[in-house]
């Protein structure tokens, strides 16, 4: 019986390139399921965005309409609420500070649920009798607390800052900045210079007119006149 040769140069019967078509589809996929275990909120949607960018072309590439629809349903989606929230980042009728005492109950479980996010972050960070009476700050977005400020007084009309930290939602876009901003929290109660945490991991200080010193940055005060102004 004749033995049949095979071709083994023959062509698949997909067409050519296609495979690096599916490998476009699983990054636009897999895109999409890493913006969901992001815990800060810009980065989800920044992240979502691209992948749902990255589908609409995949899905058009095979003609997969209704696909292609539903990307660009969720990419405006997204759009809309990166904008709201890029607009907002700065705005302090979103963003309101809150003094506490650096005894209340409600602080004391703020610092609790989130104590190992904060040990990240502030490393050099501890609860103590000198932190206890000092003053303390909340930064809330409409009813959720997205950040806390503690201070101390230290000699020279200095305001310490034992503690900066702000929450994975919006670690982002550093509310905290609204504490140092409304400069009259600190000029009120006859501070000089604002002097930030030593050994913070990744601070924002230097966008905020904080000036380098040492392992710490300094903000140096208007006078009280003028920080009503």
């Amino acid at each position: 019986m004749p033995r049949v040769a095979r071709d083994s140069a023959a062509p698949p019967d997909y067409p050519r390139g296609v495979n690096w078509l599916d490998m476009i589809g699983w990054t636009g996929s897999a895109l999409l399921v890493w913006s969901l275990l992001q815990a800060r909120i810009l980065r989800l949607r920044a992240l979502n965005l691209v992948g749902c960018l990255v589908l609409i072309w995949y899905n058009a590439a095979l003609s997969v309409w209704p696909m292609v629809g539903l990307n660009v349903v969720l990419a405006v989606i997204n759009i809309w609420y990166l904008r709201k929230l890029l607009a907002t980042r700065h705005d302090e009728q979103t963003y309101q500070v809150v003094q506490v005492g650096v005894r209340d109950e409600f602080l004391a479980h703020t610092l609790r649920v989130h104590a190992r996010d904060i040990a990240k972050f502030n490393p050099d960070f501890h609860w103590d009798d000198r932190t206890a009476h000092g003053d303390a700050f909340l930064v809330l977005r409409a009813d959720e607390v997205v950040g806390v400020v503690l201070s101390h007084a230290e000699a020279n009309h200095v305001a310490q800052i034992d503690l900066d930290y702000v929450t994975q939602r919006f670690r982002d876009l550093t509310p905290g900045e609204f504490v140092f901003r409304r400069s009259t929290l600190f000029t009120d109660r006859g501070y000089q210079q604002v002097v930030s945490p030593p050994g913070m991991v990744a601070p924002y200080y230097h966008r905020l007119g904080f000036r380098p010193e040492g392992d710490s940055y300094v903000l140096d005060l208007p006078a009280p006149s003028d920080a009503g102004r």
